[in-house]
């Protein structure tokens, strides 16, 4: 940095404006100040690092540094930048796309006014594509993009934007490397790019359940400083077809009828999912199948222990270890792959559920009445153990697949029409008060229908992302990075 020394009159006080460059560029500048009445020069370098300001939420700040003398500074400006050079896990160009329509179609707002400041003064040079139609980024990134001149890929959007990334990402590495991503046992390979989220969605999950908050400062902030998280990826099949990829949810029966009976209300907004919501509760209906799973090892803790692991442990298929079936009525089926935490519901689906083992948290909820299912559901809104009743089991497996008691092939255009009248017929007339809605209910796969019922479910630990992980306290880089320089002045 050069040194231009500045003249002030005695009487402004130097504290009276900001010292250095509002800038992260080099994350130093030195500025010089006059203080005293004899106009003693002094020279001022400001540092800007990350604080914690609240649980999980982060914010930029700064801290001056004065000295008289001009060489002590500008030799502690190229300790720190050495020392700066030194973290190779920090982007310096990354490959951002925006969602101007998820949520409240705030993602370009967002961006703009709170993430690209942020991004400028770190010096990171970013490509910004703002998307036109639905997956927009997945083909994009399946075909044109020029991934290596990038560190990393990030999406301003809600879950359904991070999800078109990661299909994008999976589908152009499996491609590069001729994996057939059609066959159920395929070994995927994982991708070389981090992912990033800017939360600008609905709901957010994906980032709350893994970052604390849906916070899109803090976001920024993570993916500056190069925190990452592996995460598991499940691949869904339909006999050997592909169908998608999912890193949170898999839901059928109550969250799937949920999000079918929302696509047809999309004029909504967010609200669809309230009113889908409360029609599906009060529809209350029930599903037969066989579902079955390959169960983890012991070793990879259960659902209930209260553990939660984000180091990659990866679950060991032995040879002792045998597939379980369980035939049953179910309000709904649930694989967690992720806590699937949201501001409604801080604990999630599954508070236990560990982030990058290779494993997910399969939750049956068999028939019950109206009455006990609404004590489940609102057990995910407290600390209570939503396990704890005698309809509901739970299972960490590295496998599953189901199949409905009555089966046919379905298409999205069948799903997005509303259900037949005549399909409906009672079928408990006790206290449960349950419907037989219809012989199947569709797969919510991280809020997509897929359009087929009968699945085979693998999981995987592939991909890593910008934004994930408590790795820090507030001021944890600032003090490893003065405690560097001070042993080398």
């Amino acid at each position: 940095c050069e040194v231009n020394p500045l003249r002030r009159e005695p009487s402004q006080s130097w504290y009276s404006r900001a010292l250095g460059l509002k800038s992260v560029q080099q994350l130093l500048n030195v500025n010089p100040l006059i203080v005293s009445n004899s106009f003693v020069l002094f020279y001022a370098l400001t540092v800007c690092y990350v604080r914690r300001t609240r649980q999980h939420q982060w914010r930029c700040s700064e801290v001056t540094f004065r000295s008289a003398n001009q060489g002590l500074c500008e030799q502690w400006i190229t300790v720190i930048n050495e020392q700066l050079s030194l973290l190779t896990n920090r982007p310096k160009s990354l490959l951002v796309y925006i969602n101007p329509y998820g949520g409240k179609r705030r993602g370009k707002r967002i961006y703009e006014q709170k993430v690209a400041p942020l991004f400028r003064r770190a010096c990171i040079s970013a490509d910004v594509i703002v998307t036109e139609q639905a997956n927009h980024a997945r083909d994009h990134l399946k075909t044109e993009a020029n991934l290596e001149k990038y560190d990393g890929v990030v999406c301003v959007g809600g879950d359904g934007m991070f999800s078109e990334i990661i299909h994008g990402l999976i589908t152009r590495t499996q491609t590069d490397h001729q994996v057939d991503q059609n066959l159920s046992d395929a070994e995927l390979v994982p991708c070389s790019l981090r992912i990033g989220i800017i939360p600008a969605g609905s709901t957010d999950c994906i980032c709350f359940a893994t970052v604390g908050t849906n916070d899109p400062v803090t976001s920024a902030l993570h993916i500056i400083v190069g925190d990452s998280q592996p995460m598991d990826v499940c691949s869904v099949h339909h006999n050997q077809t592909f169908l998608r990829y999912s890193v949170s949810l898999l839901g059928y029966g109550f969250y799937g009828d949920i999000l079918t009976d929302s696509e047809r209300k999309r004029w909504l907004g967010p609200a669809r999912y309230d009113l889908s919501g409360a029609k599906t509760f009060l529809n209350h209906n029930y599903y037969e199948g066989t579902v079955s799973f390959l169960p983890a090892e012991d070793d990879m803790g259960n659902p209930r222990d209260k553990l939660q692991c984000r180091s990659g442990n990866m679950s060991k298929e032995t040879e002792n270890s045998g597939w379980i079936e369980i035939r049953g009525k179910f309000i709904a089926i649930n694989a967690a792959s992720m806590s699937c935490a949201c501001p409604r519901s801080p604990k999630g689906l599954s508070p236990s559920a560990h982030l990058a083992d290779g494993t997910t948290d399969l939750i049956l909820v068999r028939k019950c009445s109206r009455l006990d299912f609404l004590r489940h559901l609102l057990r995910h809104t407290n600390k209570a153990d939503q396990f704890d009743h005698s309809f509901v089991e739970v299972h960490r497996v590295r496998k599953f697949r189901f199949q409905p008691r009555h089966y046919e092939l379905l298409s999205l255009e069948d799903l997005s029409e509303p259900p037949k009248k005549a399909s409906f017929r009672p079928i408990c007339s006790g206290p449960t008060g349950c419907n037989y809605g219809s012989a199947y209910s569709s797969w919510n796969c991280d809020g997509e229908i897929l359009p087929h019922a009968a699945i085979q479910v693998r999981y995987a630990t592939m991909t890593a992302m910008h934004t994930l992980g408590f790795l820090r306290s507030s001021s944890d880089f600032l003090h490893h990075t003065l405690k560097k320089i001070i042993s080398c002045t």
